[in-house]
């Protein structure tokens, strides 16, 4: 046996197991599969409480926006309440009382004097009005209640001017005072846009934003229409009003007045018992021509409407005309604030006062049956 032959006791070695491939490692070191289904509720949940929160700041915002608006609206009605008070209690009711006091016998230079005092009053209500923050709902009532405020204190300025000659003689005291008496007006249009326009647009506002429980303040500067007549001017400064309403002696000749026509919005209305249907909304315009029937120019006419109406107040409107002219018609302008509700019939009810001298008024007064429709 050779030296390098193999032992045939030697056992030979087992064989040997491969090796076990080795497991790639995960890109990223990627958790596992269920680490990831914890994330990914983890970022839903912080996603959901996300869209919680932030509806949570927007409802928020619009709250206290809202609040804020709200509180403009309030403030706003309340301080056009002081302001209209203001105007009522401390330029209207000094002006007329001091009017009614007994100054025929004042002089002209005192009487303007403290004419002018209350205006000073008037126009420093204007200012205040013209320095409030004015909400944007609160636009078109500030508009009106600038109007309002504005008549006021114009009319107070002209009639402070026209007092000096009012309270003088001759044909220039006459038409002065009858000038001042046209300046009334403005007072009674003042509580016209006040009341039909500026408190109803503050209160259309509030309920828009559902404000409740607010009050409008009311306004009134004209203490009665008689104002509006130049002899209860005359009889207050001392002036001189026309000779239709003085209680001097009638000139000679016919006096009268007839009603030609009356007109509502440019139609012609027939006297009841007619129906007249008539397309208006307020505030409306009724026109009435009055023809001086007499030989005389008469002074101080006063023309009445009434529009009376199932379940409502009757609403009366009164206009003095300085003069008409014997043999001639003369157109009237009165302006109704408000009708009655579409399809409603009304009756209209014109009247001419009587002048000194007339005796026969059957042509005076005119009655119409009108079915008021939207315009």
């Amino acid at each position: 046996m050779s030296f390098f032959d193999d032992d045939p006791t030697q056992v030979s070695s087992s064989p040997r197991r491969p090796a076990e491939p080795r497991r790639p490692a995960a890109a990223g070191n990627e958790p596992p599969q269920g680490d990831r289904q914890t994330l990914r509720t983890r970022q839903a949940i912080a996603i959901g409480v996300g869209v919680i929160l932030l509806l949570i700041v927007v409802v928020g915002v619009k709250g206290c926006l809202d609040s804020a608006s709200n509180s403009a609206l309030v403030d706003y009605n309340r301080n056009v309440a002081a302001i209209v008070s203001d105007s009522d209690n401390q330029v209207a009711a000094p002006f007329f009382k001091l009017l009614s006091g007994g100054t025929a016998g004042a002089a002209a230079g005192d009487l303007q004097v403290q004419i002018n005092q209350i205006r000073l009053a008037a126009e420093e209500d204007t200012k205040r009005a013209n320095e409030l923050d004015v909400p944007g709902d609160m636009r078109a009532a500030q508009q009106n209640l600038m109007l309002t405020l504005d008549l006021r204190s114009g009319a107070l300025t002209k009639i402070a001017e026209l007092l000096p000659k009012a309270q003088g003689t001759g044909q220039a005291a006459e038409t002065a005072t009858n000038e001042i008496a046209g300046q009334m007006q403005a007072f009674l249009a003042s509580d016209v846009v006040y009341s039909q326009r500026t408190a109803p647009l503050i209160q259309q506002a509030l309920n828009a934003a559902g404000i409740t429980g607010q009050t409008i303040e009311k306004s009134q500067s004209l203490p009665g229409y008689t104002w509006l007549a130049p002899s209860t001017i005359a009889a207050a400064i001392g002036g001189q009003a026309g000779a239709g309403t003085t209680g001097g002696a009638v000139a000679p000749g016919l006096h009268g007045h007839a009603i030609s026509s009356t007109t509502i919005a440019g139609t012609t209305l027939e006297p009841s018992p007619a129906a007249n249907k008539v397309s208006a909304t307020p505030p409306v315009a009724v026109t009435v021509k009055v023809l001086n029937g007499g030989e005389n120019n008469e002074s101080n006419v006063t023309v009445t409407v009434t529009l009376t109406s199932p379940g409502a107040k009757p609403i009366t409107v009164k206009k003095v005309v300085n003069q008409t002219t014997a043999g001639s018609e003369t157109d009237v302008a009165i302006a109704l604030p408000s009708v009655p509700a579409s399809g409603t019939a009304a009756t209209l009810t014109v009247k001419v006062d009587p002048v000194p001298g007339e005796t026969g008024t059957d042509n005076n007064e005119a009655t119409y049956t009108v079915l008021f429709a939207s315009g």
